[in-house]
């Protein structure tokens, strides 16, 4: 059977393994499918695509949603096809940025292209008869009375039974993992979880003959774990532009409005052209036709556009200043053909990942651009990129020491002597770096700390906000990707689930809109002027 039930380290604080040890433990039990639920979002699915894809097991793609009034009540979600994927990701949005989400309202609604699994009897009643949907069998000793209540409900109202195997941990001994986290994220200790604020500890990646042992009473829940198995194909085209569309209110079409803009910044910046400026010029039109890329050109200009009209300072940077085209249209400032920069740095057919161009803009006014962005393209269709914060090495020294219930002067005087590297370096760290050469973690209890802080190296910690990374979909942007609600320094904006890795894996063109403190002082500086010239 594959395992259906089954959360990651992208079950923010709950899951107890990184995706490549998820993948790697399929294949040595020969698992030729195995699905990602995790909790309440779709952080990982991609890259868990991926990764197994790269090893020839096919991912089943889904999530763990719950109901908010009743966190025990959960159904797992799993796309059939590339519109149930559509539809994975907007039953997550739902729930992450909507209040009053109520899961049983949603299961009541006829889903196509989706399949449900839930334990509960009360989830149960409330489907819709024309879903796939399935009553979700797992053996514990804790969960006895509850799936027996659960197979005489299914049986009489003949619903499908589907074995899982709950897995938050790969093994046994990495249940006091779990504990760690879930004692880190409830900002308590170890000592003080109760049984309702961990998972039975019986959740691990169970082999196959122990899965059949529990089941082999009811041979149906496990031969359907295979049906599922096989009604979900998922291809999420990887690697495929999505690009997005300028929004053109001129009269003549995107590609003449183009040239005719490219142009006539080309004929004023080189107003006695030689041939090798003319022939890099039209190598990079047919470059830019060829990939489709004109309209994401025009969209930056015209957010620079309204960024002269309003006023602001603007430069625009990285490796498009590499670009001539880029040159001519006002998007960089420094000239190509001068200073010999090569246009296939910024972008070239060869290249398997999409090119984004950075823009800076003082950091009062880049917050208003943003929203000229997202009023333009629209809400639907707009979204900031996330980061995925990670435990590094003080993070994770310091957050376990704090689950172990060590007082934060303790903590201190440790954690500000350990530099900034990854977790995985902590048992050498003073033979590493010269500033930790004092601290000794082979005493208890810091032995222990380090080893249980090493379990959780650069596993996600929570959601920020990029930089600047934007996105414009040319459709709705959860037809690929769910998103989610993050404050950051007290602002709040609407983020996609995914960082700009999978974000450019699938296929999706980023714009950085940055925001730097000098172009606000040289603002200032250039107003003040104006003042006491007049």
């Amino acid at each position: 059977m594959i395992p259906l039930h089954v959360h990651s380290c992208y079950s923010l604080l709950k899951g107890t393994f990184d995706l490549k040890t998820l993948i790697s433990k399929a294949k040595e039990n020969n698992l030729k499918s195995i699905a990602l639920t995790d909790y309440n979002a779709v952080y990982g699915l991609v890259q868990f695509y991926k990764l197994a894809k790269e090893e020839n097991i096919k991912p089943v793609l889904g999530v763990y949603i719950d109901n908010p009034e009743k966190p025990q009540e959960y159904v797992l979600i799993f796309a059939k096809n590339k519109n149930g994927y559509k539809d994975l990701c907007r039953i997550t949005t739902l729930r992450n940025l909507n209040e009053d989400f109520e899961l049983k309202n949603k299961v009541s609604r006829i889903w196509d292209n989706l399949i449900f699994i839930t334990p509960s009897v009360e989830i149960l009643k409330c489907f819709n008869r024309n879903n796939d949907f399935y009553a979700e069998i797992f053996i514990t000793k804790k969960s006895r009375k509850q799936m027996l209540d659960l197979y005489d409900f299914a049986r009489k109202e003949k619903i499908k039974l589907v074995a899982t195997n709950p897995i938050y941990f790969i093994g046994k001994d990495d249940f006091l993992t779990h504990k760690l986290l879930r004692a880190i994220d409830l900002n308590s200790t170890i000592s003080n979880l109760n049984e309702n604020e961990i998972v039975d500890e019986e959740f691990y990646f169970k082999s196959e003959d122990e899965l059949h042992k529990q089941f082999k009473k009811i041979p149906d829940a496990i031969e359907n774990t295979f049906s599922i198995a096989e009604k979900c194909n998922v291809d999420l085209e990887l690697g495929v532009y999505h690009l997005p569309h300028f929004i053109n209110d001129y009269s003549i079409s995107s590609e003449q409005l183009f040239l005719e803009i490219l142009y006539k910044g080309f004929n004023k910046l080189y107003p006695n052209a030689e041939q090798k400026s003319v022939e890099r010029l039209n190598y990079e039109i047919e470059v830019i036709k060829s990939l489709g890329f004109i309209d994401y050109f025009l969209i930056v200009w015209d957010i620079l556009q309204e960024a002269k009209k309003r006023g602001m300072i603007t430069i625009g940077r990285g490796s498009a200043a590499n670009s001539l085209v880029a040159y001519c249209l006002g998007i960089t400032q420094v000239d190509p053909i001068k200073y010999n920069l090569y246009f296939e740095r910024f972008l070239n057919k060869a290249r398997s990942n999409p090119p984004d161009i950075d823009i800076d803009f003082s950091w009062k006014e880049r917050d208003d651009i943003i929203k000229y962005v997202f009023e333009k393209y629209g809400y639907e269709n707009v979204a900031m990129i996330s980061t995925h914060i990670t435990f590094r090495a003080r993070s994770a020294f310091r957050e376990t020491a704090k689950a172990f219930g060590i007082t934060d002067r303790e903590i201190s005087e440790f954690s500000k002597k350990i530099p900034w590297t990854s977790a995985k370096n902590l048992p050498n760290v003073s033979n590493l770096y010269p500033e930790a050469q004092n601290l000794n973690f082979q005493i208890e209890p810091w032995k222990t700390i380090v080893e249980m802080a090493v379990k959780i190296a650069d596993f996600p910690r929570h959601l920020s906000i990029h930089p600047g990374g934007i996105i414009i979909a040319p459709s709705k942007i959860t037809d690929y990707t769910a998103l989610k609600y993050v404050k950051n320094k007290g602002l709040g904006l609407i983020v996609t689930q995914y960082d700009m890795y999978s974000i450019e894996d699938l296929g999706l063109v980023k714009i950085d809109l940055l925001s730097q403190r000098s172009l606000g002082v040289l603002r200032d500086t250039i107003s003040q002027i104006e003042k006491n010239i007049q």
